[in-house]
């Protein structure tokens, strides 16, 4: 009796240790395969170039290295008509939030104008992509350039220049609540405002401390791309996808780069802006970028000065050296990127899409002097010139200066004018994307279908297999106005936008039907000069027709302006 009920204690045991192993084996499989299905959504990093020319990329027709992304080209695909909002602060905004910039508060830079569309930070009707991707299951993470919240600054612009100077700190760049920690990005590292000294740079922060000093031989470049690497090392090891946004701040002025990167293209711009500007296009026709029978090259931007007779020819060759070296040294790091994404196992199922927040800068830096966001002297009391003559070379952390206008028309070529403007060479910026897992276009594709920074919202979203919300933390938030790229991804053919519009400091265009209507921010004074192309076959807006269509400028006015009254672009008073 003793041994049956010893033999049967046995099996119960055994049974319930056989079910208990059962249980948890199938449990186990069950949550592996939850994870599994989890992973199966990619992990997406967006980086984001700041003031980068249309063609300074190697894979976009220019003369600079860019490897690293040239290889991204290569296996990806190529949007030769995207589009950005023509400056940091709203392209970022758009970008973020699947909103015209207006709607999202940032009309125009980051102080509050206490008007809806220009409260000068990304408001509550708004969510971020960070915020939308982390309910859905994501990490999320930033490095570098914030500039989509209001500024803090001194009392008077003696105290401002201490706190520039690091000769006094302060807590706070801009009000808390507005930095990316708490907008949906769980680590943040970079400078929340938008100029920086390379070498040294105001503003830093980690989540929302503030960095006060930094090592020896620092450059700003390298440790946003550095810390994205870090961030992918420590994200692949969760069982989440992830998120990044690698915000640079190359090329932006002041023209700041390292020794060693300059001397790699000290003899590359001495031909001049006339040759550089004309074997940019032929290489772009070439790779076939640009139609030339819809893209001729415009004319060069004040053209009556020749290469050979600019008595600055040395100060301008350097000046384009410096920003060449700028752009390689953002290039090697997206090469360390890469590189830490492969390692971890994590390169062919992410998306990596690279874009500009606007074209290259024809700003006069060293015309702005030192105050706001410039300091007067560095941490160890050398003067910083800001010299107009151009008897500095730029480079160093001691002088701030920018490759100026001519050379801006270069870096946007085909096109006409830069940033801040609505033609397009302010809003036509290069982009790739790079997804081996997702993209079926063919490795090195272009595509000419048309898209906008404002649809990365829409593309993400559907990548995470979430939605986006009517309701944020209480407030009721605006509907998304982006849509996905992911046909383009697909290889189909895209519903895209019907229209586009733009303003920004008076600069503003509407894009129907084949047609553009477009006035430039230094035509305010004549009270909105609209100039209408046929931008269907004048890619490059080198015919003005409103003369010819007074109807269509009519109709695309009218249209503008009804979008303008429904998206915030009006401040009180205003009629266009």
């Amino acid at each position: 009796m003793g041994k049956k009920n010893g033999s049967k204690t046995k099996m119960a045991v055994a049974s319930l240790v056989f079910g208990v192993i059962f249980v948890t084996v199938f449990a186990f499989k069950n949550q592996h395969k939850k994870i599994n299905v989890v992973q199966k959504r990619p992990n997406i990093v967006v980086i984001l170039a700041d003031d980068l020319g249309f063609s300074d990329l190697g894979c976009y027709g220019g003369e600079i290295q860019t490897p690293n992304l040239d290889y991204l080209a290569s296996k990806g695909v190529r949007f030769t008509n995207f589009y950005n909002t023509s400056r940091c602060c709203p392209s970022r905004t758009s970008l973020l939030t699947g909103l015209y910039n207006h709607n999202a508060g940032i009309g125009e830079m980051t102080t509050d104008e206490h008007f809806p569309g220009y409260r000068g930070h990304i408001t509550k009707n708004a969510v971020t992509i960070a915020e939308v991707l982390k309910a859905a299951g994501y990490h999320t993470a930033m490095s570098g350039k914030w500039h989509v919240s209001n500024t803090v600054v001194q009392q008077n612009p003696k105290e401002q220049l201490k706190w520039l100077n690091h000769q006094t700190s302060h807590p706070l760049f801009s009000p808390i609540d507005q930095y990316p920690t708490n907008r949906g990005f769980e680590k943040y590292f970079g400078n929340i405002w938008g100029v920086v000294d390379y070498f040294d740079p105001f503003s830093l922060v980690s989540g929302t401390m503030p960095i006060e000093s930094v090592p020896k031989n620092y450059y700003h470049t390298d440790a946003i791309n550095d810390t994205a690497v870090t961030y992918i090392k420590q994200l692949s090891k969760e069982n989440k996808p992830f998120f990044l946004y690698v915000a640079e701040t190359a090329p932006h002025w002041p023209l700041m780069a390292l020794p060693e990167d300059i001397a790699k293209y000290k003899d590359t711009y001495k031909v001049g802006w006339e040759a550089v500007r004309e074997a940019r296009y032929k290489r772009m026709v070439s790779m076939g970028l640009i139609d030339s029978t819809k893209a001729m090259l415009s004319e060069r931007w004040k053209d009556g000065l020749d290469w050979k007779d600019n008595p600055d020819s040395a100060w301008d060759a350097h000046a384009m050296a410096v920003h060449a070296a700028m752009v390689d040294r953002m290039d090697q790091g997206v090469g360390r990127i890469i590189k830490a994404l492969k390692e971890s196992g994590q390169l062919e199922n992410t998306l990596i899409v690279f874009l500009s927040d606007n074209g290259a800068s024809a700003e006069n830096a060293a015309a702005y002097g030192p105050g706001f966001d410039r300091p007067s002297e560095t941490r160890d009391g050398r003067a910083i010139t800001f010299r107009t003559d151009k008897k500095v070379l730029s480079g160093p952390e001691t002088t701030y200066s920018s490759i100026g206008q001519r050379w801006a028309n270069v870096a946007n070529t085909p096109y006409r004018y830069w940033k801040q403007e609505s033609y397009e060479g302010g809003i036509h910026t290069p982009m790739i994307a790079f997804w081996p897992k997702g993209i079926k276009l063919k490795g090195g594709s272009k595509t000419q279908q048309i898209g906008h920074v404002m649809d990365f919202m829409a593309t993400f979203i559907e990548l995470a297999k979430t939605s986006y919300p009517t309701n944020y933390q209480g407030n009721t938030i605006t509907p998304m106005q982006g849509i996905s790229l992911l046909p383009i991804f697909k290889g189909k053919t895209r519903q895209g936008h019907k229209v586009l519009f733009n303003e920004h400091t008076g600069s503003k265009y509407v894009r129907y039907n084949g047609w553009k209507l477009v006035t430039g921010s230094r035509d305010r004074d004549k009270k909105s000069v609209w100039h209408l192309y046929h931008i269907a076959v004048d890619q490059t807006e080198t015919h003005d027709l409103a003369a010819k269509y007074p109807d269509k400028v009519a109709e695309l006015t009218q249209m503008w302006k009804d979008w303008a009254v429904k998206n915030k672009v009006l401040r009180k008073g205003e009629k266009e």
